[in-house]
């Protein structure tokens, strides 16, 4: 438990995707990288059917997540499944190893991993692997890498012949430091004191707080602010026994209206999922999300992603209780589906709605590609605090 808390998050993380053919050494490269037998390895094809994500530091870039993938040569129905898997990797990727494997050479396979990677924009670094089999000439290793348009780090995963240039390429390729803002940029200053309403029910995970309370409390101290946390049932007393009002006050989503009925007008009010949707997502786009609630009729089909999987409470958030406040709003019922983890169905266009969560176990990569997805097809998207914001009409959605 103490380790999980003191670790960075997964999403915060760099994101390194490994891929290439099936016994191309993609888990070994990852045990040769981590130094650590981390991914599973052997001679029979396929071995890595679904990814696979493993957190480690690589020094001086810091905390990483490094996803072992499934080879993009597999066959069959299965295996056209685990491609398509292994390729919507890509969505949260920040940093691409292509594995080329020595033996066989650069091909069709490896030409369309390298098209769909540069048509995202993702930095890609080429591995030739297994150099201690096959020593390629390197009129062949100039051919496949014209081939590929990129150069070829020549590795063996099996005897670390090489990987310490490959770290060297991964520190000097990967993205600058995360740019985004942190979440409470612009609304507390040095001294100032935030107010943070955190539930404590039977939903609440036993002897912690989660994810995005923690993140929220942590970017408060980083700006030598104050931060105060409080039970909705004592936010009053608390405000109270302030001499000056705080600069704000951030609650949880579903104690939007009690806590807005407590909180003097004068004082900023928003909610951490809106704080994570102005850092991970496109704002602007998830407050037109918002006005696509009205417009709802009895019938019409919701999504609903949450980007983690979790023990579901008898009032879970996703399940039942947004379902029942839309249905309410909406005066009849509506027909839902849902979507956990790094599960996305690609044909969004049935949908009149989109409701995420807050995202706080994805990285900004695969939030913005889950919004610009909507977006291309005109689906609205909204995440779930600033859905509830309109549901209580309270004045939420003001402060950002």
């Amino acid at each position: 438990m103490i380790e999980s808390m003191n670790a960075t998050p997964k999403s915060s993380r760099l994101h390194i995707g490994i891929f290439g053919r099936r016994n191309a050494g993609k888990s070994s490269l990852i045990n040769a990288l981590t130094r650590q037998n981390v991914a599973l390895v052997s001679q029979a094809a396929g071995t890595t059917t679904d990814p696979v994500f493993k957190a480690m530091e690589i020094l001086p870039i810091g905390p990483v997540v490094i996803i072992d993938t499934a080879g993009l040569d597999d066959e069959g129905e299965l295996g056209e499944m685990r491609v398509e898997r292994t390729y919507q990797v890509l969505n949260s990727t920040d940093l691409a190893l292509l594995v080329v494997d020595a033996e066989i050479g650069a091909g069709q396979i490896e030409i369309e991993a390298m098209h769909r990677i540069k048509e995202k924009k993702i930095p890609i670094i080429g591995v030739l692997n297994k150099s201690d089999i096959n020593k390629c000439s390197d009129e062949v290793r100039r051919e496949w890498q014209k081939m590929l348009g990129t150069e070829l780090v020549g590795v063996s995963a099996l005897t670390g012949e090489g990987i310490a240039d490959l770290l060297m390429k991964i520190i000097r390729k990967a993205p600058e430091e995360n740019t985004m803002p942190s979440l409470v940029e612009g609304l507390v200053s040095p001294g100032d004191v935030a107010v943070l309403v955190v539930p404590i029910d039977k939903a609440a995970p036993k002897g912690r707080l989660i994810l995005p309370q923690q993140q929220v409390i942590r970017d408060i101290l980083d700006k030598g602010a104050v931060a105060i946390v409080t039970r909705q049932h004592e936010l009053g007393e608390t405000l109270r026994k302030l001499n000056e009002p705080p600069a704000i006050v951030i609650t949880d989503s579903q104690e939007f209206k009690h806590v807005e009925e407590i909180t003097p007008v004068n004082i900023p009010l928003t909610s951490f999922s809106i704080l994570l949707a102005r850092q991970k997502g496109d704002l602007e786009e998830l407050k037109k999300g918002v006005e696509a609630i009205d417009k709802l009729r009895p019938g019409d089909r919701v999504l609903i992603a949450e980007a983690c999987t979790h023990h579901r409470q008898d009032e879970d958030i996703g399940t039942v209780k947004i379902p029942r406040w839309l249905n309410e709003r909406v005066g009849g019922e509506l027909n839902y589906e849902w979507a956990s983890g790094m599960t996305y169905p690609k044909d969004i266009s049935r949908f009149k709605l989109i409701v995420h969560c807050g995202a706080c176990m994805i990285n900004r990569r695969e939030m913005m590609y889950r919004i610009s997805l909507a977006k291309d097809r005109g689906i609205p998207i909204v995440n779930y605090g600033l859905l509830i914001a309109r549901l209580t009409d309270n004045r939420g959605l003001g402060t950002l």
